[in-house]
């Protein structure tokens, strides 16, 4: 069996710290060359290189800030047994590092996050907003603990990835009070009325096209949005109707001006967690599984 010399790891994570080998040198009152040694002895051993020169800076390489977050983890846990053992509190809470996918409506996010939060009050919560592929690549570096995504994670992805379906819903169609009229006669009363849509490539608008493609309606486009909120904002002024997942309906209608004007249960939108675990273990992602399962999605919906 290997075993990693944690004086070596001990002097990386300084060196990691302190920027450099010169001022490492200074707080741990060691010769810089004992400690380009040890660090070319950890190196060696692990195989993989953790810093590079660029010009007269000491930067990371992807392993090396992978080998530090893993560091800092092994560090602060030392520190921890060391007041807990003096019978000091140690302070430790419970870290919940979240990519959310930028496509999720931010209500959809806060809705499926929040059980997690009110089951450990002792939750740091971190969100990472961005691309599904670039989340991906953060998870398999191990910068995050759960992916919130509208789809699996792709198969052309080189990404060791397992995907958990959270539920799914259908969708609302909602407008302000100019608009009101639209729930007359729907969804034929869509044809040539004004409609705000989510922009090409998600999932939501892929159902949303095949939908109006099934019904023969023509909406005339009056706005495609990235952002969910935006989107919401502008049908609240009445720039025209918008779809938002079944599940947000009530909390929409609370937050805006809005009503609906009628549903489509047939366009359903779902939600999945993905992990590089095969079975779900972070206390809080299995809460949050477990809620999203059982409350949100499976609860029927009036």
């Amino acid at each position: 069996m290997e075993w990693l010399n944690y004086h070596h790891l001990f002097y990386f994570w300084t060196v990691a710290r302190a920027g450099s080998i010169a001022r490492a040198s200074e707080e741990l009152r060691l010769a810089q060359p004992t400690i380009s040694n040890q660090l070319k002895t950890l190196e060696a051993n692990l195989g993989v290189k953790l810093l590079e020169r660029q010009g007269r800076r000491l930067v990371l390489t992807d392993v090396g800030r992978t080998v530090l977050r893993y560091a800092d983890d092994i560090f602060r846990t030392g520190r921890e047994l060391q007041r807990a053992v003096k019978g000091l509190p140690t302070g430790q809470r419970l870290r919940l590092v979240v990519g959310v996918a930028d496509v999720i409506p931010k209500r959809m996010a806060a809705l499926l996050l929040q059980p997690a939060v009110d089951a450990h009050p002792d939750l740091t919560l971190v969100c990472r907003e961005g691309p599904l592929p670039q989340l991906l690549a953060a998870l398999a570096l191990h910068e995050l603990d759960v992916v919130i995504a509208d789809v699996p994670a792709p198969e052309d992805v080189k990404v060791k990835a397992f995907s958990h379906r959270l539920g799914d819903c259908g969708t609302s169609f909602l407008a302000a009070r100019p608009l009101a009229h639209l729930k007359k006669g729907f969804p034929r009363s869509l044809q040539a009325a004004p409609m705000l849509l989510p922009s090409e490539g998600t999932a939501l608008r892929r159902g949303l096209d095949t939908w109006l493609e099934r019904t023969g309606v023509r909406p005339v486009v009056a706005g495609e949005f990235d952002d969910s909120a935006l989107m919401q904002a502008f049908g609240a002024r009445g720039l025209g109707v918008f779809a938002a997942p079944r599940v947000l309906e009530d909390d929409i209608r609370s937050q805006l001006e809005v009503g609906v004007i009628g549903r489509a249960e047939d366009v359903r939108e779902a939600y999945h967690a993905i992990t590089v675990e095969r079975r779900l273990r972070h206390p809080a992602v299995v809460t949050l599984a477990e809620a999203a399962r059982d409350a949100i999605f499976g609860a029927p919906q009036a």
